[in-house]
C-alpha cells in the first residue's frame, strides 16, 4: 500500500512539473522567458507547445496582434487661429517583445506612452496648419449641391488652396511619433482624425450662420412666391377683363342686331299701313300720359285730339 501510495505521489508531482513546464503560444501571442526577472533566451514567436523551467522561469506573454488605441478628444488651436475638439485613434503592435518588456512592461503603461507622445505630436500638427487643411484633402470642388444655396455659394464664394491636406497630416504625426516609440518595441502602423468639431463658442457662431442663411433661402423662396402669385393674379385679372370685354362687345353686337331687326320688323309692318301706325303710337301716348287723375286741355283742331274725337262720335 505504501509503494501505490508514493507512486501516486510521484505521478502526481512529475504532472504538476510538466504542467508549470509546458505553455502554448498561438498565432496572436509572443513569449519572452524569464527566469528570476531577467530575460533568458530570445522571444518566441512562432505558435505551438514550448518548455520552460518550472518554478524558476516564467513564461510573459504580449499580443502579436494590432492593438488600439483610442485618444481623449481635446481642445486645439489652429493655424488660423480656430479652436476646435480634435479626437484621434491609432493602431499599434508590439514588434520587440524584450525591448517592449524591459521599459514600459505591460499594454497600460503602453496606453501611457503612446498618450505622451501622440497627442504632442496631434497638437503640433493641427497647429501648425489652417483648419481646411485639417479638414480636407484636396482643393476639388464639392460635388454636393444644395436646392437654395445656389446663390447663397455663388455670393459667398472662397477658393482655397490646399498645401496638406488632412491625409497628410496625419502621415507627419505617425511619422514624427514612430521613431520615440521604437525604443519601446513599438511600432505605430497607423494614426486617423476620428473626428473634428468646433469648440462651444464657435460652434454658436457657425450655427448662426447657418440660420441666417437658411433664413436667406427662406426669404428668397418667399419673395419669389409672392412674386409668382403677383404674377398669377395679374394674368387673372387681364384675363378676367378680356373675357368680360369680348362677352360685352358679342352682347351689345346681338343686341344692336335684334334692335335693328326689331327696328326693320316695325318698320315693314307699319310701313304697310301708316295711319295704323300713327293710330298705334297715339294709343301709346295716351296710355303713357293719361290716367283717372290726369286733366287734358285740347283745342278741337288738334292731332292730339283726333282720335279722342274720333272715338266720341
Amino acid at each position: 500500500m505504501k509503494s501505490k501510495g508514493m507512486i501516486i505521489i510521484i505521478v502526481a508531482v512529475i504532472a504538476i512539473i510538466a504542467y508549470n513546464a509546458a505553455y502554448t503560444i498561438d498565432e496572436t501571442e509572443q513569449v519572452v522567458i524569464t527566469q528570476f526577472g531577467r530575460i533568458v533566451g530570445k522571444p518566441k514567436l512562432n505558435p505551438g507547445l514550448n518548455f520552460k523551467i518550472p518554478f524558476i522561469q516564467n513564461a510573459n506573454v504580449f499580443p502579436k496582434n494590432l492593438l488600439q488605441w483610442d485618444g481623449d478628444p481635446g481642445q486645439i488651436p489652429t493655424l488660423d487661429k480656430t479652436f476646435i475638439w480634435v479626437d484621434v485613434f491609432a493602431r499599434w503592435k508590439i514588434v520587440e517583445p524584450i525591448s517592449f518588456f524591459q521599459t514600459v512592461n505591460n499594454q497600460f503603461n503602453a496606453i501611457g506612452k503612446l498618450n505622451d507622445i501622440i497627442d504632442p505630436a496631434v497638437r503640433n500638427f493641427i497647429t501648425s496648419h489652417r483648419l481646411i487643411e485639417a479638414v480636407r484633402n484636396t482643393d476639388r470642388e464639392m460635388d454636393t449641391l444644395e436646392i437654395g444655396l445656389e446663390d447663397v455659394n455663388k455670393d459667398q464664394s472662397t477658393t482655397y488652396i490646399i498645401n496638406t491636406g488632412r491625409a497628410a497630416i496625419t502621415k507627419g504625426i505617425l511619422q514624427q511619433a514612430q521613431p520615440k516609440l521604437t525604443d519601446f518595441g513599438i511600432e505605430l502602423v497607423d494614426v486617423k482624425i476620428k473626428r473634428i468639431n468646433y469648440v462651444e463658442e464657435v460652434r454658436k457662431s457657425v450655427y448662426g450662420r447657418m440660420i441666417a442663411e437658411r433664413k436667406q433661402i427662406a426669404e428668397k423662396f418667399r419673395s419669389e412666391g409672392k412674386g409668382e402669385a403677383r404674377k398669377i393674379l395679374g394674368d387673372k385679372e387681364k384675363d378676367l377683363k378680356q373675357i368680360t370685354s369680348e362677352a360685352y362687345k358679342t352682347a351689345q353686337e346681338i343686341k344692336g342686331k335684334a334692335d335693328a331687326e326689331s327696328t326693320r320688323i316695325f318698320a315693314d309692318a307699319f310701313g304697310k299701313d301708316p295711319e295704323f301706325y300713327s293710330f298705334s303710337k297715339t294709343l301709346e301716348i295716351y296710355s303713357q300720359s293719361l290716367d283717372t287723375n290726369s286733366e287734358l286741355i285740347l283745342s278741337t283742331d288738334s292731332a292730339f285730339f283726333k282720335y279722342l274725337k274720333g272715338y266720341t262720335d
